[in-house]
């Protein structure tokens, strides 16, 4: 079992700040701080966490009709995203921060949004980042729920589960090839060298994040493993549905291998984590976010002594 952090800024809304105040947007212990990101990686790596992954959105529209799909009211309506006011660093840029002041933390995203980002440039990105690591990269990517983003991005949403699905398999072929060719509806190219080439020989990982039976079959068919959103690892949900959709879907690939690493969130306690290992996960996240470095080294010192030790 390996444990790792989801790291995401607390919602301003939510954060108070040392004078007990609430803090601004974009103020606090902001991850894009380097005396706090650089404390937190070094010392959750010294205390026994194996990984860190960031979440990602370009922008927030302040304004927006699409329903986040992760958190409702007893009713059934959506509520307005927690984070929508919270900055998120550009993952790659800061797993690159992070990689350089650690050893041997995993460096993961969670999740990436695949089908906003140019695949030949992510793979050139991800490439060097895992060759500059030794290894350590891990890619967790998602189709996006927000419309809007994609709107300001200039990024048509429409068809993004199509573009999602090739552009896993290019990032394959130029990370594995020396000379790449792929054809598809929404990404070509041919004979093109992309280097410099990974340190992991198959490229990073690539697992597959959603809530949808779309998403699970997605991670049968093209992923690595796969994770479920927003399900399972807090309270009472059925994933099932889910994970044999996963299973079915690889053996229908004759990819079997491919669903066996389910990664997971979980509440930072012994009773979340036991919950979540016996749906299968072999990798469990905890989202953390604290308005200090002082604060957050208790607090990581606590689950690393508390849980991670005792599971």
């Amino acid at each position: 079992m390996n444990f790792g952090l989801f790291l995401i800024e607390s919602p301003h809304r939510a954060h108070v700040g040392p004078s007990g105040r609430h803090a601004a947007p974009g103020q606090g212990a902001a991850l894009t701080s380097p005396e706090y990101l650089g404390g937190l990686a070094r010392f959750a790596e010294e205390v026994g966490f194996d990984f860190v992954s960031f979440p990602e959105h370009v922008v927030l529209p302040v304004d927006y009709e699409s329903r986040y799909p992760y958190q409702q009211y007893e009713g059934g309506d959506f509520k307005r995203y927690p984070y929508d006011e919270t900055a998120f660093p550009e993952p790659v840029t800061a797993l690159t921060f992070v990689a350089a002041v650690t050893e041997r933390l995993e460096l993961g995203t969670s999740v990436l949004i695949l089908p906003q980002r140019n695949p030949v440039i992510l793979a050139k990105q991800l490439a060097t980042l895992d060759a500059l690591s030794h290894g350590r990269v891990s890619l967790t990517v998602g189709i996006g729920w927000l419309r809007e983003e994609f709107a300001a991005i200039g990024v048509p949403w429409e068809r993004r589960g199509r573009r999602a699905d090739e552009y896993i398999q290019a990032l394959r072929k130029l990370w594995r090839d020396e000379v790449s060719t792929f054809q598809g509806e929404t990404v070509s190219f041919e004979r093109i060298r992309c280097l410099p080439k990974p340190a992991q020989p198959d490229g990073p990982p690539i697992i597959v994040g959603g809530h949808s039976l779309g998403a699970a079959r997605r991670a049968g068919r093209l992923g690595d493993g796969f994770m479920p959103l927003g399900l399972g690892g807090f309270g009472g949900e059925d994933i099932t549905p889910l994970l044999e959709a996963w299973r079915e879907a690889a053996a229908a690939a004759g990819r079997e291998q491919a669903a066996t690493e389910l990664r997971m969130g979980a509440a930072p306690d012994l009773e979340s984590v036991q919950r979540v290992a016996e749906r299968g996960a072999t990798r469990i996240h905890f989202s953390f976010s604290a308005p200090s470095l002082d604060e957050a080294k208790r607090e990581l010192e606590r689950i690393a002594n508390e849980v991670i030790e005792r599971f």
